[in-house]
Parts: structure tokens; C-alpha cells; sequence
């Protein structure tokens, strides 16, 4: 199964259907979401995900709500008949405590909701065909400090969250205990290898240049020693040019050190870039030189 369908087995399986006023928050999640149509006398749920449907029938059947289970294609329907009960289960949206909205979040998530495998990214998302129903979910979700965000596409709306702590919190928020310990053991080992990666990704950069400016040094000391002028540069940059071309693959750092009175990896620099201007002193002069004989 996918990670989303394991969430929505363990919802599935809250054990709280002796609370009648969670129920009814549950159910009001579920039809509050954009896989309900709602015409004059039923509402209509449609869903392929069997967790879904088998939750919300066990529900209907608990508040004893008449509704008629079909089946259309591979699609799951529960034809739900209108009743003062629904009508009221309804208008339960206002001052709702803390547990009963839970629940409807919980109910919306299971009616229409659905979750990436973090393995690959972190996303969350909730359908709605209503911008109202959307934004109470996101009125409910910011009083418990959870991030999610709204986009139209297509005349529906589309709750999401794209942040793996604030999915987390939100698996947390609806119950889904197992799934979030799940979660977070994902979430750990793909942030491990993150940080690696950027370890060696800098790592291999920072090589990259050591390489880089040992190959331009040794250049230019062999460039300086062509034109017989090695020896008129002073000693302490005889003795770094020297330690260079005996060991290409050594830093500013290890070379300091290798000296008779070792220094640190600023004093090495500066050496070496002056050896460098010397050189390019050098260059510039030869190809002056060869300009004049054009």
C-alpha cells in the first residue's frame, strides 16, 4: 500500500465510535470536501479508497443515518438522505472545542485527503469544491500553529503543505500517531543524507579549487624557472615555491607548516600570490615583447 493509504487504514480504526458528538464531526469533515455533491434531498459521497467509505458507513450507521451504498466502476458512493440530523450536523461548523475540531480535520483529510511518499517529497493536499469549506479548515489548522496553504486549479480548491514538520503536525492533529513516528523516521534519514551530500558536495568543491590554484602556482613557478629567474625571487618565496612543485596535492595550510618557520594559511597566500604577480609580470612583458617584433 501506499504511505497514504496507510494513514488512512489507521484513521479508519480510531476507536471512538461510542462519541456521538465526534462522529458528527467526522461526518461533517467528510461532506464539508470537494468528493461530496449535494443536490435537494441527498448528499453524495464518492470515493476509490476503501478506508474512506468503510469509516464513513460505520459512521452513518452509528448516527443512525439512512444512506445507500453503490458501487460505479471502481468507485465507492455513499447516497446520504437529507434529515433534520444532517441539516444540524450541518450548521455544527461554530464553536466547535478543541477535540470536535480534530475531528472535522480528521474527517476532511480521510474525505478527500492525501499524502506523498516522503521518500520522495513532502505533500500534503485536501480537495474542496468550496473556498468557504477551505478556509474553515485553514481557520482550524492555524489555531493549532499548523502552515497550510490554499490554491484554486480548475474550480476546485486545494488545501496543501509542503513542509515535513508541518505535515507532521498535521498527522499528529487528526490522530494519526503510528504514521507520524513513521514519518518522522523517513523525514530523519532523508535529512542524514541531505546534510552528506552537501558535506561532500562542499567537500568536493573545496578540493576543486585546492586543485585549481595548485595547478596555476605550480605554472607560474615553472614559467619563472624557464626564464632563469627563479633565483632572483627572495628566500621565503624560493622555499614556498620549492615545497609547491614537491607536493602538488598539499593546501595553504599544509604547506605553512612544511616550512623552516612555519606559518599560517594567510601568510602562505600571500606568498604565493606574489610569486603569481611576478609571473604575470613576466607574462605581460612577453607579450609586450612579442607585440614590438610584429
Amino acid at each position: 500500500m501506499s504511505f497514504a493509504s496507510d494513514i488512512k487504514e489507521e484513521l479508519s480504526k480510531v476507536n471512538n465510535l461510542n462519541n456521538e458528538k465526534i462522529l458528527e464531526a467526522e461526518f461533517l469533515g467528510y461532506i464539508l470536501t470537494g468528493n461530496t455533491t449535494d443536490d435537494e434531498n441527498t448528499i453524495t459521497y464518492i470515493t476509490e479508497n476503501d478506508f474512506n467509505i468503510e469509516r464513513l458507513y460505520r459512521i452513518l450507521f452509528e448516527l443512525n443515518i439512512r444512506y445507500e451504498p453503490r458501487m460505479k466502476g471502481k468507485f465507492y458512493l455513499a447516497i446520504i438522505k437529507k434529515s433534520n440530523e444532517t441539516e444540524n450536523m450541518l450548521k455544527m461548523k461554530l464553536n466547535l472545542n478543541i477535540e470536535l475540531q480534530k475531528a472535522v480535520v480528521r474527517g476532511v483529510f480521510l474525505g478527500a485527503g492525501s499524502v506523498s511518499d516522503p521518500n520522495n517529497q513532502y505533500h500534503l493536499e485536501i480537495i474542496f469544491q468550496e473556498r468557504n469549506n477551505a478556509n474553515y479548515i485553514i481557520n482550524i489548522c492555524n489555531n493549532f500553529n499548523i502552515k497550510i496553504k490554499l490554491m484554486e486549479s480548475k474550480e476546485k480548491y486545494y488545501l496543501y503543505i509542503k513542509d515535513g514538520e508541518e505535515i507532521s503536525k498535521f498527522l499528529a492533529l487528526i490522530g494519526a500517531n503510528k504514521s507520524v513516528l513513521a514519518f518522522e523516521d523517513i523525514r530523519v534519514v532523508k535529512e542524514m543524507k541531505n546534510n552528506v551530500n552537501r558535506l561532500v558536495n562542499c567537500e568536493t568543491g573545496n578540493l576543486n579549487k585546492i586543485v585549481n590554484a595548485s595547478v596555476n602556482q605550480i605554472n607560474n613557478i615553472k614559467l619563472i624557472k624557464s626564464l632563469n629567474r627563479f633565483d632572483e625571487m627572495p628566500e621565503i618565496l624560493k622555499e614556498i615555491a620549492i615545497l609547491r612543485l614537491e607536493n602538488p596535492d598539499a593546501s595553504l595550510k599544509e604547506i605553512g607548516g612544511m616550512l623552516k618557520n612555519p606559518i599560517g594559511k594567510s601568510g602562505v597566500n600571500n606568498r604565493f600570490k606574489r610569486i603569481n604577480e611576478i609571473a604575470e609580470g613576466y607574462k605581460e612583458g612577453e607579450h609586450t615583447s612579442n607585440k614590438e617584433k610584429c
